[in-house]
Formats: C-alpha cells, structure tokens, sequence
C-alpha cells in the first residue's frame, strides 16, 4: 500500500512540476495526430516518445507494439474514436463422462475515446460483453475449468460468461520529459496491474474462442469492480501499482458490484523492442472468491512476442506468441498452485491462421463437496485453424476448429474417462 500512495504522490508531484518546452510538446502532440492502430489508438512503431505507450494493451498491461489491432477508427471534433471486438459463434463439444456438447456465443465489443487534456492524453474505455443472453446454462462448457459460481454453486467443468459492463475507465497520460511519463488509470470496472494481457485481448489468443484453464491463476483480475492504478513509463520500463476490489463478480452479469479496495498488486514490465515484453507482477487479493474463505497470493511472469514475416512462402503474415507463468497461493492451504501456459498464432497467406495452447495447471476445485480437496496436475493442448472467407475493408469473418486433448492423473478416470477429447466448430466475426 505504501508503495502504490508513494507512486500516486510522486506522479502528482511530477506532472505539476514538469515544464516541457513548447518544440517537446508540438513534437509530442503531432505523433498524436497520426492514425491509430492501437489499444491507445496510436500507430505502432514510432520511436518517438509516445503517452500512452504503443505497447499499451487491456487495462494498463502492454504487449508487442508490432501487434496488428482490427479495428474501426475515426476522428471528430478533436476526439479519437475507436472500436472493436470479436463475435464467435459455435458449436462446443467437451469429451467424456463430464462433457456435454452446446452452441454457444463469446463476444465483446470495446469502444474507445481519446482526448488532448491539459499536458497529457485522456483516454475513455468502455468494453462490453453479451455473454449471459448467449452462453449456455451454467456457463460454457470447458473440462477441467473452474472459478466463480452458478446458482450459489462452485462452477466446474464451465468458463463463467463475462460480465456486460466488463470495463468502464480512463488512463491519463502525462509527459514529464523525453524519456519519463506518469500514467493514472481506473474506474468502476477496471484491470488492475496484476498478470499479463489478458487473453481476451492477446494477439496470441486471438482465433481461440476458449478461455485458458488456468485463467484464475494469470489474468481473472481482468474485470474487477472498483480500481485505481498509477505507475510511470521510464524509457522501455514501466513500474506500475494498483488498489482495488479482488472480489470475483457475483452472477449479476449486468450490475456493478463495487467494493472496497482492499486487495493491491504492483507489476513491472519491459519492452527491450516491439515485438518484445516481459513482465512480473505480484498482488494479495482479499476474499477473492465468494465459497472459499481466505485472502490470496498471486505472482505471474510472462514473456509475448510478436514478428511481421516478410513475403515469402507464407505470404504476407504475422505470428504472435506468449509463454505464461501464474502461482496462486491460498492463505488456508499448505501448497501453492501453479500454473504454465504456452500459445501462438500464425497469420499466413493473409487469410489463413493456425493456433495452438499448450497448458499444464494444478487444479484443486474439481470436486468442491468433497471432503477434502487435492490439487490435480491438468494438461490441455489444442491445435486449431481458421479461414477467412470474407475479407472485405470493414469486417474479416472466419470459418474455424480446433481439437483438444488432455492428460490428467489416473485417479480421474473414473469422473472425466481415460481419455477425454473436445472440440469447437465456430464462425468467428471482427472488424478489419
């Protein structure tokens, strides 16, 4: 905590004290002007001293500045206008004695505002989900998923939908010379500095409609109901710290659950290039989950990378990875969990891509009534593609699956069979 009200004095302080010469500002200000292609809607690749940053990516979290952004983009009246998001809708089937086949839809749609304010940069960002009118009771079906609750139940062998407000914030950029800005961020739905990018926005993730298992150990925080970050960007270094309500949304999908800030979390990033980041960070989340009793201790470590390929025999393409450790430890259990995640996606030929997810992470709700509750080592490794068939200039609709395989300790056979298989068929819709 006195860390995160030492980086907010200290931000205060320098934006006050920062006198910027009038040819620092007019260089500033005119980067501002070029097209966006970004989560900050600012164009990726330029060297020069940029607020926000062009790594900037969901919440305050960066990744590649070299990654390409669908989006539509416009300008009036002085504002930055920005949207985007993905639609898939599928045909879900889980393997085993667990499993069940649905259709389904996961969805989200992000808008963005930004704005000249004062010395800096006012970006307004709103992201919206349909996911509780579109996705099967309880949730989506996903074997080995847990987290969050249905009906006053543990959710198991499910991926919760994602709330309608699933963020409503602002970040603030100011310069305070060539190499240093001071950032503030939140809102009343919000991500704090806690984890990587999270998957909904990684270009790694972007062809895959399901969500990681071991989300609950990176990047669940990505909506949380009450948040304040501030931080400073020194060169390729940004030292950020948050406050915020750790409480898992309720299943009021539609509502705003405020709470307390009790939970913190401070994060440090590097982007040697751009299309290199790496970041850890560690925060302690109060109460957390709503059946379980117990604060606790998060720490996540991540490296993205992403590379436009020349023209060659792939063609025009690009290819987008992330390597993903996250470490949960809960105050009332001896052992933390753990958790590894490795993805990519390769872009070739303009309108063909293939994925994969390999994971390996430690589960220990897969039986909440039980009497007691071991951690099970879970292995996931899906291997998937998608085809454009409609590549117009405004919308990109794909055709796409991918098949799921699992390894899992043999005391699960008898619950999950010996050897369970999934897969999605899924007609995936975003903009260009």
């Amino acid at each position: 905590m006195r860390i995160f009200y030492g980086f907010l004095w200290l931000g205060l302080a320098a934006a006050s004290w920062a006198q910027d010469t009038d040819q620092m500002m007019a260089m500033q200000m005119s980067t501002q002007d070029q097209p966006a292609a970004s989560m900050t809607m600012h164009m990726h690749g330029d060297n020069s001293p940029d607020f926000p940053s062009p790594h900037a990516s969901s919440g305050t979290g960066w990744q590649p500045a070299s990654v390409p952004d669908p989006m539509w983009m416009l300008s009036r009246g002085g504002w930055d206008l920005m949207a985007h998001g993905t639609i898939f809708v599928t045909y879900n089937q889980q393997g085993g004695p667990r499993g069940e086949g649905k259709a389904e839809s996961v969805n989200y749609l992000m808008t963005m505002e930004q704005h000249r304010f004062g010395r800096g940069m006012l970006l307004l960002r709103q992201m919206f989900s349909a996911e509780s009118l579109t996705s099967p009771h309880p949730g989506f079906p996903e074997l080995f998923q847990t987290g969050e609750t249905y009906h006053g139940e543990p959710l198991v062998d499910h991926q919760h939908p994602h709330n309608v407000f699933a963020e409503l914030a602002a970040l603030y950029t100011v310069p305070i010379n060539k190499n240093i800005s001071w950032l503030l961020y939140g809102g009343p739905s919000a991500e704090p500095a806690l984890g990587p990018v999270t998957y909904l926005h990684r270009a790694s993730a972007s062809e895959n409609p399901a969500a990681p298992l071991s989300h609950h150990l990176q990047d669940s925080t990505h909506t949380s109901f009450g948040v304040v970050t501030t931080g400073f960007v020194i060169s390729k270094f940004k030292l950020e710290g948050s406050i915020f309500n750790g409480r898992e949304p309720n299943e009021e999908r539609w509502s705003i659950q405020l709470g307390p800030l009790t939970s913190w979390s401070a994060r440090a990033s590097y982007a040697p290039t751009k299309n290199w980041v790496a970041q850890y960070s560690y925060g302690r989340l109060e109460n957390p989950e709503a059946d379980e009793p117990g604060n606790q201790q998060r720490q996540t470590a991540s490296i993205e990378y992403n590379r436009a390929l020349a023209s060659g025999f792939l063609g025009s393409s690009n290819w987008a990875s992330t390597i993903i450790w996250g470490r949960v430890q809960k105050q009332f259990e001896s052992f933390p969990l753990n958790s590894y995640l490795a993805e990519s996606t390769l872009n070739f030929r303009r309108l063909n891509y293939a994925y994969t997810r390999v994971e390996l992470v430690d589960k220990d709700e897969l039986f909440p009534h039980a009497a007691t509750h071991p951690a099970y080592r879970i292995g996931a490794y899906t291997f998937g593609g998608v085809r454009d068939f409609v590549h117009s200039a405004k919308w990109n609709i794909g055709i796409g699956s991918d098949v799921t395989f699992y390894s899992k300790p043999s005391v699960l056979d008898p619950s999950y069979g010996n050897n369970p298989v999934s897969f999605h068929v899924f007609i995936r819709i975003r903009p260009v």
